[in-house]
């Protein structure tokens, strides 16, 4: 009989204890899954929906805040600024040699608590979005793109289409405020295209004709909250310094950031101090665990005494002895930690729609991370540290007393 049959043997004669002490293992397995997968995803999702677009124009103030509004529709939308600074971030010849294409967007609407965006049809017909490591056109699952001419005109992002039953066809009055039912209807837009699944913020947001959204607000002077610019070039020194041209540029008055710049300050920062928090935690609660392992076998040790003097009498060394042990260790730690793995996707999966809501972040039970491949060197090293005292126990038995205690 193998080794390791027979580590698996002693664990079913303690099947009860053995149990208990595998589920504490697969709880903090499971904890330090759901950690790096969903901070995994949100990270992903995040960097992806700031590099549709170079640089983001808007209001003087918080350049987080006016990212965090434009790209991920959080928070209050930041002060407007005049239309006329699209006209000239798209015309004047200061900056049509590296600026393709400015795309206005106006926020103070909302649909049954999704954003409502004013816009052109540039947003989708010009600008693109980032899929893993390429960008790429928006694709359509229904219809198409509003028309310039139609002022009551809309599309809606995949969630949307699923969740407030926006399908190509359908109207809805949009209502002023950035949260549900907070103001008055407006007159209503027609859905004219659906998007497909993007996995950014742009699958929960509604985008109308900008001229349509002027109309329901009757301004008399256009104004936007911000102007999502593309750059003609890939030329660092243009990325980097551009944003200083125009937030100090007199006839302009406003702010340019980087979204991605902005983005990896809030991973690396505020995001990534919790997820070092949150994984810290959870792997205090696995090495907890794992003392709890090494308490339940060393506790064994006496009642497993007269066993192990048997297997030494047949001729068994004292280093088979310890071998045995500490497979056995090394067995429960894995067999909890498969059932962790199993629990922490099951637990991704059980919050997904709740992830979803809050962020548009998409995860599901079946995302799996390259870091979490670190999990079974780390189970079989700690479980080897917490079942070397057990081990040292079963290997220093005496044969002939535990024989005669035990007969």
């Amino acid at each position: 009989m193998s080794l390791w049959k027979i580590a698996w043997r002693s664990i079913q004669q303690r099947a009860f204890s053995s149990a208990l002490t595998a589920f504490s293992m697969a709880l903090g397995v499971a904890l330090v899954v759901a950690v790096l997968v969903i901070y995994g995803v949100i990270d992903q999702s995040f960097r992806r929906s700031a590099q549709g677009y170079d640089l983001i124009v808007g209001a003087k103030g918080s350049a987080l805040e006016l990212v965090l509004s434009t790209v991920y529709h959080l928070g209050r939308p930041a002060e407007t600024i005049p239309y006329t600074v699209c006209d000239r971030l798209n015309k004047e010849s200061k900056y049509t040699p590296v600026v393709d294409i400015a795309v206005p967007v106006c926020l103070g609407d909302n649909y049954k608590g999704f954003r409502v965006i004013g816009t052109t049809t540039a947003m989708f017909d010009r600008l693109k979005w980032f899929d893993g490591d390429k960008l790429k056109n928006y694709e359509w699952d229904e219809g198409g793109n509003f028309a310039a001419d139609e002022p009551f005109q809309a599309v809606v992002g995949a969630v949307v289409a699923r969740k407030a039953g926006l399908n190509v066809g359908k109207s809805f009055p949009p209502q002023h405020g950035i949260a549900a039912e907070r103001g008055k209807e407006h007159s209503e837009f027609q859905v004219v295209g659906v998007l497909k699944p993007t996995g950014t913020a742009t699958d929960r947001a509604i985008y109308v004709n900008i001229e349509g959204f002027y109309q329901l607000h009757a301004e008399p002077k256009k104004e936007v909250t911000a102007i999502l610019v593309s750059l003609s070039t890939d030329d660092p020194a243009v990325q980097k310094g551009l944003p200083t041209i125009i937030s100090r540029d007199p006839n302009l008055n406003v702010q340019a950031v980087n979204p991605t710049d902005q983005v990896t300050r809030l991973l690396e920062g505020i995001v990534g101090n919790l997820q070092r928090i949150l994984l810290i935690l959870a792997v205090l609660i696995v090495i907890v665990a794992g003392i709890g392992v090494m308490v339940s076998i060393y506790n064994s040790m006496s009642d497993r005494r007269h066993e192990i003097a048997i297997i030494r009498a047949l001729g068994a060394k004292r280093r088979t002895v310890m071998a045995i042990v500490l497979l056995e260790s090394i067995l429960l730690a894995l067999g909890g930690g498969a059932i962790g793995l199993a629990l922490g996707h099951g637990l991704t999966g059980a919050m997904s729609g709740v992830i979803e809501e809050q962020t548009g972040v998409a995860v599901s039970a079946l995302q799996f991370q390259l870091s979490e491949l670190i999990l079974v060197p780390g189970l079989i090293l700690l479980a080897s540290a917490v079942g070397f005292m057990p081990a040292v126990v079963a290997y220093r038995t005496d044969v002939a007393q535990s024989l005669i205690a035990s007969p």
